[in-house]
């Protein structure tokens, strides 16, 4: 898979799962409920215990998986390694970056400010997460979009079923979700993120 071709996935699903689970074994079940749900874009945290056992369980499943909360360097090699076609971090880190550069996978940094956005522009990324979305409007992104036209934003963190069209609307290449899932998780199970999947799926379509 190329470069190229993870990120036209990832803006053409438009949902990101962020999965961040208790146990290796908790992302993994998270990771295919998503996936029955319909969602087709996976990010496996690194804040997840023994989070590696959960790449190599999740090699076959028909979705691109990638790395999230990747703080260095030396994680993102890893991760890398390990199978992730794609580094989400929650800042912006200029050794991550040319890691991911040297491995031609895609780097999606946490930026909020028009001068950290600039300086992953110029570090080659081609997403850029706003993290945390909550604490923006959606019309963030039409006024970042003044000075930057060309900026894609992914918005994360306060992402629902129900605003996330809103963000869309406002111009987000896609959205990244995950607490909704983790909630669903424990109080229905399985079954209960699949639901829940779906209904970010259709929000997307809508």
């Amino acid at each position: 898979m190329t470069k190229y071709s993870t990120l036209t996935q990832v803006t053409e699903s438009k949902v990101v799962a962020v999965i961040r689970g208790n146990s290796a074994e908790e992302a993994v079940q998270l990771t295919k409920a998503a996936v029955e749900g319909g969602i087709r874009i996976i990010e496996l945290t690194y804040t997840t215990p023994q989070v590696q056992k959960a790449f190599e369980e999740l090699q076959e499943i028909d979705a691109v998986l990638g790395a999230g909360t990747v703080l260095d360097a030396e994680t993102a090699r890893h991760a890398i390694l390990n199978g992730a076609k794609f580094v989400v971090s929650p800042h912006f880190s200029e050794e991550v970056a040319t890691v991911c550069n040297r491995y031609a996978i895609p780097y999606l940094p946490g930026c909020m400010t028009i001068r950290e956005m600039v300086k992953a522009l110029e570090s080659g990324c081609d997403i850029l997460k706003l993290f945390p979305a909550n604490n923006f409007d959606p019309s963030f992104i039409k006024s970042v979009k003044g000075p930057l036209p060309h900026v894609q934003i992914m918005p994360t963190g306060g992402i629902n079923a129900n605003n996330m069209q809103e963000w869309l609307a406002a111009g987000a290449v896609a959205v990244g979700v995950g607490s909704d899932l983790n909630k669903a998780y424990k109080v229905g199970g399985y079954d209960a993120v699949v639901e829940a999947s779906k209904k970010y799926i259709d929000a997307s379509k809508n």
